[in-house]
């Protein structure tokens, strides 16, 4: 082990020494493998799948997405918090975080395997919830080892990376959907990468492990209480989870109808091919705002202003979609929201775990917060399917998106304990 990797000399230890490059590296590209095994199917898969089995089931294909995708945003919202607290207690020889990635990076590729041979909309359900249930178990494992690893001045760096990652993986994930010739071999694409891309983290990496004395308890009692963390006990912390939410569901409002938005709206000639030159614009403009962001908010010891300042240009570049309902306007608005997105993603992280509780439950506490990501995938196609159905179309949709992230960026302001 380099004196870049060296470990804490406790597992709750606040730790102190920068961790080296290639630990980051690795642990970023597990980080992008379980993108790419969520987003291949949000972005193309999934919504072809609607399209072929809608005719015949009482269903239209935005339904059936929006009813697909909200039951696998639900399994995710307890599945996240549930498997991070489950880390946090894990005394394995191999660490706290190292099995459940494992685990959750086999369990996914398998359950996308399943997810290519459905046959109709229960069986896609079933699959893409398996998925949600395995990929957050990885997820969470993978978030937690950064406040366990990293010194707080230098997590919006390492969220930077993690950031860049996540990018990559939307539009890995995105490519190999669209590229691999159809929806099996789409799925089976996703699967391999998301599999091979966790190994060299878990197999070259040493994690930490937390000692049998060290662990609480068990009383079932005990475990479901910890998941309410009270916003009067912890302020920041709740302001904190609902600015993100807000965010999140903003871009939640973006994502959801893009490909049929495209089509629909914007009579665009190859909506998959769309979809991905959108997503690759949005990707590279994020990717170069993305860990520049994070290593100056590092440099300054500041969190909010660049938080606040990103949700603003998030916002415009929603309100774009709204109001410039053509091609080059889809492309300028992508290019904006990347840019916003690339310096939230890896600040608000960075803010996220400076104003965790205690160290015993950093996995769960993170855990708490990325019901946040996943909540509004539950709450955008109720929101949704309404306002393009009966309410005013796409125009409307993209305004409300626009509305909901401006109202995130604003409440930022309220967390007292971080600059």
């Amino acid at each position: 082990m380099t004196t870049a990797d060296r470990l804490p000399a406790h597992a709750l230890a606040e730790p102190v020494e920068r961790v080296g490059r290639g630990w980051t590296s690795a642990l970023s590209l597990a980080n992008g493998a379980i993108w790419v095994g969520w987003y291949g199917p949000l972005q193309i898969l999934l919504a072809s799948q609607a399209e072929d089995f809608a005719p015949g089931s009482g269903m239209s294909k935005e339904t059936m997405l929006a009813w697909v995708t909200g039951v696998g945003a639900a399994v995710s919202l307890a599945a996240n918090p549930v498997f991070g607290a489950l880390s946090d207690r894990t005394t394995s020889r191999r660490g706290r975080r190292t099995p459940w990635i494992v685990a959750g990076a086999a369990g996914g590729a398998l359950s996308l395997l399943l997810l290519a041979g459905a046959r109709g909309v229960w069986t896609m359900a079933l699959g893409w919830c398996l998925v949600q249930l395995t990929l957050n178990a990885a997820f969470a494992a993978v978030t937690a080892a950064v406040p366990d690893r990293v010194p707080r001045l230098q997590r919006g760096s390492v969220g930077g990376w993690l950031g860049a990652a996540q990018v990559l993986g939307v539009v890995g994930g995105t490519g190999l959907a669209t590229a691999a010739g159809g929806i099996g071999a789409g799925y089976a694409a996703c699967a391999a990468f998301t599999a091979l891309g966790v190994l060299p983290y878990v197999l070259r990496h040493e994690d930490l492990r937390l000692a049998v004395e060290d662990r609480p308890p068990w009383s079932r009692r005990g475990f479901l209480r910890g998941f309410w963390l009270s916003p009067r006990t912890y302020p920041d912390l709740g302001w904190a989870w609902l600015t993100r939410f807000l965010m999140n569901l903003s871009n939640a409002l973006v994502l959801l109808y893009l490909l049929y938005y495209l089509r629909d709206r914007l009579h665009y000639d190859d909506p998959d091919e769309g979809v991905l030159i959108l997503t690759a614009v949005n990707g590279l403009t994020l990717l170069a705002t993305v860990v520049v962001g994070g290593a100056w908010s590092d440099r300054t010891g500041r969190r909010k202003p660049f938080v606040i300042w990103s949700g603003v240009l998030m916002a415009v570049a929603t309100a774009m979609l709204a109001v410039w309902q053509t091609w080059p306007g889809a492309i300028v608005a992508a290019a904006v929201l990347g840019i916003g997105f690339g310096v939230f993603t890896s600040v608000d992280f960075a803010l996220m775990t400076d104003v965790l509780p205690k160290a015993l439950d950093r996995g769960k506490d993170l855990g708490v917060i990325n019901v946040a990501n996943a909540l509004p995938q539950v709450a955008a196609p109720a929101l949704a399917a309404p306002i393009v159905t009966y309410l005013g179309g796409y125009r409307v949709l993209y305004l409300v998106a626009a509305v909901i992230g401006l109202a995130g960026a604003v409440l930022v302001g309220r967390i007292r304990g971080v600059e």
